[in-house]
């Protein structure tokens, strides 16, 4: 079995589409979809015998689970599982799994883990010598783009104007930034690769510059070297869009400087990442990556409580994709960990509002308050004034 998922399921019409993907009788969706509202669980690639217990045991205990036509007629070996109950249900049927065969104590535990994770409301967060409180207020990752072709302010904070970077870095310190994330290439559609010393040339000058704030500094980097280098001049934090995967030393220099690392999800390469992205599952796929970069960071010796994970919004995503994980972000609650999300002045904004890059104020911050109810604790942003005070007020609302 792969995935748990808390689907994020408010109308009748989702269930029906869930449950329609799964291939489950029609019969079955009419009679369960009016009952799966919040509190669906499902299961990916669960062994047939142990879904049929499953079944089994979540009705005995009021509850209802979908299977698909095949796990009806047994002509499948392995199916997805759809569970429809309430905590109490849930509870219950943890406590009879531990007593049954085929793993499904295991799968007991997993159910009730992914549970208390999705609860999970606030996060100390180990980033070097700083500790992030997250949760109780959206904490502000400003950007601090040192690149000639960035797709927002390239060319503004070049290494030859280092000073106009630093005071922009206390500009956004003191409008609100909890978090600056330094980045010194381009990782916008189609943007070249940059070397590694051009790179470190762009990032230490500023990187050192700032020790002085006493302000968490964030690296925006898929090199390890580069990673290495700043995390060496004080930097804590490695924001890497691969997700540890374009650089197999990245997990263990972020482990080795005990740095906090920012797992996002992309599909190919910033050159090729647009090029007509296709998902048989999006959220599903996400979760998976995910996941499978929080093993390598757990494995490389990074405690999880230094390990922030992000859907990589516009990397490898249409218009609908990043829609459908703004209307779902939930769902990355199931691993108990801080979401981060960047959505601002991105093209999802320009295309549906028609505007550029610089009049897309009003779209970021209606995404960044979605993301904000539906899950987020981080935003990275570039007006941090304006976006820190839409996240208090979503956070107010929030409670």
């Amino acid at each position: 079995m792969h995935n748990i998922r808390i689907l994020n399921i408010t109308r009748e019409i989702d269930a029906i589409h869930e449950m329609q993907k799964m291939h489950v009788d029609p019969q079955g969706i009419n009679l369960m979809s009016p009952k799966a509202m919040d509190n669906v669980i499902k299961l990916e690639n669960v062994p047939l015998k142990c879904a049929l217990i499953l079944k089994q045991e979540l009705l005995a205990r009021g509850g209802e689970v979908a299977l698909p036509k095949g796990a009806i007629d047994l002509s499948v070996e392995n199916t997805d599982v759809l569970l429809i109950g309430t905590r109490s249900q849930y509870h219950k049927l943890t406590l009879k799994l531990k007593q049954q065969y085929f793993n499904l104590s295991k799968l007991g535990e997993r159910i009730e883990n992914a549970l208390k994770c999705f609860d999970r409301s606030s996060w100390i967060i180990k980033c070097g010598t700083h500790r992030l409180e997250a949760g109780k207020k959206t904490l502000i990752m400003g950007i601090l783009n040192i690149t000639p072709d960035s797709f927002s302010d390239g060319g503004s904070f070049c290494p030859l104007s280092a000073e106009d970077a630093l005071n922009q870095a206390k500009r956004m310190q003191d409008e609100g930034a909890d978090i600056i994330d330094i980045g010194g290439e381009s990782t916008r559609p189609g943007a070249k690769a940059v070397t590694i010393e051009e790179e470190k040339n762009r990032v230490m000058p500023i990187i050192e510059k700032l020790q002085g704030m006493n302000i968490p500094i964030s690296i925006d980097t898929y090199k390890s070297d580069v990673a290495d280098a700043a995390l060496s001049a004080g930097a804590c934090m490695i924001n890497d869009i691969s997700g540890l995967r374009f650089d197999p030393k990245m997990a263990d220099v972020a482990a080795k400087h005990k740095a906090a690392v920012v797992i996002m999800h992309i599909k190919g390469n910033p050159r090729s990442m647009q090029n007509n992205p296709q998902y048989k599952d999006i959220l599903g796929e996400i979760i998976s990556y995910l996941q499978e970069g929080i093993d390598i960071a757990v494995q490389a010796g990074i405690p999880e409580e230094s390990i922030i994970v992000d859907p990589g919004i516009g990397f490898g995503k249409t218009i609908e994709h990043n829609l459908h994980i703004l209307k779902n972000l939930s769902e990355l609650r199931v691993f108990g960990l801080p979401i981060l999300i960047g959505t601002s002045r991105k093209s999802l904004i320009g295309d549906i509002l028609s505007l550029p890059v610089h009049e897309r104020m009003e779209g970021t911050a209606s995404t960044v308050a979605v993301s904000i109810m539906n899950g987020a604790s981080i935003i990275r942003v570039h007006d941090v004034q304006v976006m820190s005070r839409v996240a208090k007020m979503t956070d107010a609302i929030k409670g």
